[in-house]
């Protein structure tokens, strides 16, 4: 007797069709998994004997073998859970056959539950790509994978449930999510801009990485402001569209990390991992490859605070993410790619007490101590920060006064107002933001002033500046130029630039060292 229906596997954000042929034959009793299972899947076979005796189904004395096609296809995790014990019904004659274009995803409780899994947009992508029209899911999973158009998504949270719907060819069906309306009802943030008070330089400088896209470094002491800044910079960022909140969505459920606002992601990720954490935690990897930080700050913003203190591996596999907007992650069987289109913010002290250059704090680092701190951040990653400013502490009668900064909705207005000159400007070319442009596309997009491409010229001499600091040098004179609504970069664009690029962070003044 043989039993099948159809079923998804992930892959990375991709979701492979799966066929679970089940076959029961009347021979030496066996449950056996082929078809290239991991653990997940292979301890799949005591949760579906005890669930399906559980929901009041038989499970005779038989050889069972499961093939999970394709075979060259490694399959993870405990969402085949489901389609197994549907096949199995189907096989052992306790099930009708199902319609041939649905599928089934799912983990089983003992007692027959039908629990959520991770990646229900992705799965559900992949059902629509394979030329399926149903999906039986669980009824926690049912509602991102309703997201797709085009998939009728049948939730259900028993096992008998889904026995129910794939026999009667169809059940209670999820409600269509309208993903335009979930990102018009958006929970507003819990946060402001104008709560900073004073740090006139560091707040242009947050507003002009909003508008491009531009990695941004604070420095200053303890206490200046540093962390509360960059937990504002998501909310002048615009708001996402519909591409890109589906594009978070994918990576957050397959991570399994939850939502707030139903079963989309409607608010630009903030993600602020602890600088203990490790390389594979940071960039992505795993045996079976996941998403990483980087990865879920996906249109979004990564905070490092305390920058200096994070593992120098860690840090140096953040240059090429930073570069192509991509992390590929290659193991013996599979290569993932995971989308990692970021603003990263950084924070940290100026030396290892905190205090160098404060003038209300003098500075108790040796020469030696400040040597190897700077030595922690390599050139090649501070030339992928465009814009490095220093936070310093406010004066005490400033922050007396309490007056009021620049909302984040007047900065976001300037900010999207900016990014709608960058795509037209950038149509066509597959990249939306300033930060994203390629060398050729810099000379191609981005018309100085003959008076601006002089000063640039005297700073790349003068500066030593490397080639990608100076192609970087205009990509952010060209945002500051979009702010101000400008036809072409002018002179006070680039002055500001290098002023954003002059800072040197971890220089030794007011210390002696060399």
């Amino acid at each position: 007797m043989l039993g099948q229906i159809g079923s998804v596997a992930l892959v990375g954000l991709d979701a492979h069709c799966v066929r679970v042929e089940t076959h029961v034959a009347a021979a030496m009793p066996a449950f056996v998994i082929v078809g290239l299972p991991d653990t997940a899947v292979q301890e799949s076979r005591e949760r579906v004997r005890t669930a399906i005796v559980n929901a009041g189904y038989e499970f005779p004395s038989r050889r069972v073998i499961v093939n999970l096609a394709p075979a060259d296809v490694r399959k993870s995790g405990p969402l085949l859970d489901l389609p197994i014990a549907l096949a199995f019904l189907v096989a052992t004659g306790q099930l009708s056959p199902g319609p041939e274009r649905m599928a089934a995803v799912g983990e089983l409780g003992l007692d027959g539950s039908v629990r959520p899994v991770s990646g229900g947009l992705a799965l559900a992508e992949g059902v629509r790509r394979g030329g399926l029209a149903g999906l039986i899911a669980p009824a926690g999973t049912a509602g991102q994978a309703a997201l797709v158009p085009d998939v009728d998504v049948f939730p259900v949270e028993s096992l008998r449930e889904a026995a129910a719907v794939l026999g009667a060819g169809g059940g209670r069906r999820a409600a269509t999510v309208d993903v335009r309306r979930l990102l018009a009802t958006a929970p507003p943030d819990d946060v402001d801009l104008e709560d900073v008070v004073g740090q006139h330089t560091a707040r242009r400088a947050l507003e002009v990485a909003a508008a491009g896209a531009h990695n941004l470094l604070m420095v200053g002491p303890p206490g200046s402001g540093k962390t509360m800044l960059a937990r504002r910079l998501p909310t002048v960022l615009p708001p996402l569209t519909v591409e890109e909140a589906l594009a978070v969505t994918r990576v957050h459920g397959v991570a399994g990390t939850p939502t707030t606002n139903g079963p989309l992601v409607c608010r630009r990720p903030f993600r602020a991992p602890h600088h203990s954490i490790s390389t594979a935690g940071l960039i992505g990897g795993g045996a079976t490859p996941r998403p990483g930080e980087v990865s879920l700050a996906h249109h979004g913003v990564l905070f490092l605070d305390e920058l200096a203190e994070f593992r120098a591996a860690a840090l140096e596999a953040l240059r090429q993410p930073l570069e192509d907007g991509k992390v590929t992650v290659t193991r013996a069987l599979t290569s993932c790619t995971f989308p990692a289109r970021v603003t990263l913010a950084g924070a940290m002290n100026p030396c290892p007490c905190g205090y160098l250059g404060d003038r209300e704090h003098e500075c108790s680092c040796t020469p030696q101590r400040l040597r190897h701190y700077r030595s922690r951040l390599s050139g090649p990653l501070l030339d992928r920060i465009d814009l490095r400013v220093e936070v310093g502490r406010v004066p005490a009668a400033e922050l007396r006064s309490r007056a009021p900064g620049e909302s984040s909705a007047g900065v976001r207005r300037r900010v999207a107002a900016a990014r709608r000159r960058q795509a037209d400007r950038l149509r066509g070319l597959g990249i939306a933001a300033n930060s994203a442009m390629s060398a050729r596309e810099v000379r191609r997009c981005c018309r100085l002033t003959p008076a601006a491409a002089a000063v640039l010229d005297a700073a790349y001499a003068r500066l030593r500046l490397s080639a990608r600091a100076c192609e970087r040098v205009v990509k952010v004179a060209q945002t500051i130029a979009d702010l101000d609504g400008a036809a072409a970069v002018d002179v006070s664009h680039v002055r500001e630039s290098l002023m954003y690029r002059g800072l040197e962070p971890l220089r030794a003044r007011d210390a002696g060292v060399t």
